[in-house]
């Protein structure tokens, strides 16, 4: 009930905000991108989904040279349709992800823990991206003004998202799942999966483990490469720019997708972030000395790319595992 009343008010908010800025400027910015403009838009965040998958195999471990790069690939696009489609702080693919694995003979412990600590260097490299991008935007827009003011409150949030990151990867170092079980232990809850699976939870906690013992430089180039895979996001807010005919500087292109990169984190809670993320995108633009016009058009254009991978997202779902038996299945089946 709450997801579509969100989801509702995300349409809503979305819809006065096209009405605010003019159907008729909007057409006609739309009318001077050709199919060959859409095609250049998309290629910024093809290089960035091949990036964050490279950088996924390299933390995969022993499986990441039995599994090929592009099927890899492929199950990361089909993880992430959920992700972009469901209000769960942009895990709910994840799980998806280890799954998938299963039909390429990937240990489901080895799996998960490979998508855990993805995540981790995913999201430590974007919180370098927006800790980067609020410096620049200082250091352009000033801190006296109401942007300034804005970038302030960008500066707190990542603080608050810092401060999480590191209590994860401590947890993590600690029993990610040993600690859910604990807690769940202590408030007295019964929770009847996470008792039956519990031994296999401390199997992918004891993988995860030893990744961090025995694999930091692994860690850190894999961190490194997902943070080249953000900078992607500021490759597309260039070219999406000069396609509608403005001009941008290097910093500014940068600190506008990182700021924008805070802005869809903030409102994971709304399906899509639909409206929230847009209006963001708009006051961004705005803050940047853009017009009303180039700044909805560069959320509407972003919403377009969007649409364009869970297009891709659900073709590679379906292609993946076709004609194959995930592992604990093909283990069960009568010699």
């Amino acid at each position: 009930m709450l997801r579509s009343i969100l989801l509702a008010l995300g349409l809503l908010v979305l819809g006065l905000l096209v009405w605010h800025v003019g159907p008729g400027n909007i057409y006609d910015a739309a009318l001077r991108l050709g199919p060959l403009s859409l095609l250049i838009i998309l290629v910024p965040s093809v290089i960035m989904y091949a990036i964050e998958a490279y950088g996924w195999k390299l933390v995969l471990g022993p499986s990441a040279q039995v599994i090929s790069f592009w099927r890899l690939f492929t199950i990361r696009t089909a993880g992430e349709v959920v992700n972009m489609t469901t209000p769960t702080a942009y895990m709910g693919g994840e799980p998806l992800k280890a799954y998938l694995l299963k039909y390429y003979n990937v240990p489901m412990a080895e799996a998960a823990a490979s998508v855990v600590i993805a995540k981790t260097t995913l999201t430590i490299a974007e919180v370098f991206y927006i800790l980067v991008g609020i410096v620049i935007g200082f250091l352009i827009l000033g801190a006296g003004s109401s942007a300034g003011q804005t970038i302030t409150a960008a500066v707190v949030s990542v603080a608050v998202l810092v401060c999480s990151i590191a209590g994860f990867v401590f947890i993590q170092q600690r029993g990610l799942f040993a600690s859910m079980l604990w807690l769940v232990k202590k408030l007295r809850l019964r929770i009847p999966v996470l008792e039956t699976q519990e031994e296999y939870l401390r199997s992918i906690d004891q993988t995860i483990l030893n990744f961090y013992r025995h694999h930091r430089k692994a860690f850190s180039v894999s961190t490194g490469v997902c943070f080249f895979g953000w900078l992607a996001e500021s490759l597309e807010v260039f070219v999406i720019i000069t396609v509608l005919g403005d001009s941008a500087s290097l910093w500014s292109v940068i600190s506008i997708g990182a700021l924008a990169a805070l802005i869809k984190g903030g409102t994971f809670f709304i399906p899509g972030s639909l409206g929230a993320q847009d209006a963001g995108n708009l006051l961004l633009f705005q803050a940047f000395g853009y017009s009303d016009v180039t700044g909805i058009t560069f959320a509407l254009l972003r919403r377009f790319r969007e649409l364009v991978w869970i297009g891709v997202g659900l073709l590679c779902l379906a292609m993946v595992g076709k004609g194959r038996v995930p592992r604990d299945q093909e283990e069960e089946r009568p010699s």
